[in-house]
C-alpha cells in the first residue's frame, strides 16, 4: 500500500513507516436462539469491528521523535482520525510497541481500536454508474466541506442527464469537472500536509492543533479517494 497516504492523528506515516498491508473488517455480533428440532433464530445485534493493526520502521534523523509522539498519543488515550485510501475511522491507540535499535532505526507495531467507521454511512449498494458517481461525489463533498473545499461543481456536472454515458457534451463536462476536483483536492492536501509538518508537536497546544489539522487532512484524503473512484468509473463508462 505504498501509494496510499496513511494518517493517524497528527502523524503522517512515510517511507519505511508505511506498512505493506493493513487488515480491516470484523464480525457481526449475533444472538443465536437454538430451538427444538434444530431450528435457529438469529438476531443480528450490530457490527463488531476488529482492531486495526500494522507495523513498520521509523527511520532517519527524526525517528526517535516520531516514535515518541505515537507513544505520547497512546498514553493520552484520545480519539484520533485514522485514514488511508477511502477508509476513514475514528480510533484509539490500544497498543504501541517500539524496538529502539538506533536513533535512526526503530521498528514499531501499533494496534488501534475502532470507535466508529466514519465512511460506513456513506457506503451503499448502487445499481448503476450514474448512482455510483453521484453517491461517491456526495460522500467526497461531505468530507471536503469540513476542510473548506467546495466540490459542488463536480457534483452538478455528474448529476446532469447523460453525464455518465460515454461521449457527448455532458460526459466531457463531467470528466473535466471531476479532473478539476482531483486537482483541487491534491492542492489542498499538499497545503494541509505542509501545515501539519511545520507544527511543533512537542508541546500540548501545538499537539491539539496538529490533531485538528490531521483531521482535516484525513477528510481531504477520504474525499480524494471517492473522487478518484468517480474518475476511474467515468473512464470505464459505456455508450
Amino acid at each position: 500500500m505504498a501509494e496510499s497516504l496513511l494518517l493517524l492523528g497528527p502523524v503522517v506515516f512515510q517511507a519505511f513507516e508505511i506498512p505493506e498491508r493493513i487488515s480491516f473488517g470484523g464480525a457481526q455480533h449475533l444472538a443465536v436462539h437454538r430451538l427444538p428440532g434444530g431450528a435457529r433464530v438469529i438476531d443480528a445485534l450490530g457490527r463488531d469491528d476488529a482492531e486495526i493493526s500494522w507495523s513498520g520502521i521509523f527511520s532517519g534523523g527524526d525517528a526517535t521523535e516520531r516514535a515518541r509522539l505515537l507513544d505520547v498519543l497512546r498514553a493520552a488515550g484520545g480519539v484520533l482520525p485514522l485514514t488511508w485510501d477511502i477508509f476513514y475511522y475514528s480510533a484509539v491507540i490500544a497498543k504501541f510497541e517500539a524496538d529502539y535499535r538506533h536513533g535512526w532505526w526503530i521498528p514499531y507495531r501499533i494496534t488501534c481500536t475502532v470507535l466508529r467507521d466514519e465512511a460506513q454511512a456513506l457506503l451503499q449498494d448502487v445499481a448503476s454508474l450514474a448512482v455510483t458517481a453521484v453517491a461517491d461525489l456526495g460522500a467526497a463533498a461531505g468530507y471536503a466541506a469540513g476542510a473548506g473545499v467546495d466540490l459542488s461543481a463536480a457534483q452538478n456536472a455528474v448529476g446532469v442527464p447523460g453525464a455518465t454515458t460515454l461521449a457527448g457534451a455532458p460526459y466531457n463536462s463531467a470528466v473535466t469537472a471531476v479532473g478539476g476536483a482531483q486537482t483541487q483536492l491534491a492542492g489542498s492536501i499538499a497545503t494541509t500536509d505542509a501545515q501539519l509538518g511545520s507544527l511543533d508537536v512537542t508541546n500540548a497546544p501545538a499537539l491539539a492543533t496538529a490533531t485538528s489539522t490531521a483531521g482535516q487532512l484525513a477528510s481531504l484524503t477520504a474525499a480524494q479517494g471517492y473522487v478518484s473512484r468517480t474518475a476511474v468509473n467515468l473512464q470505464n463508462a459505456s455508450t
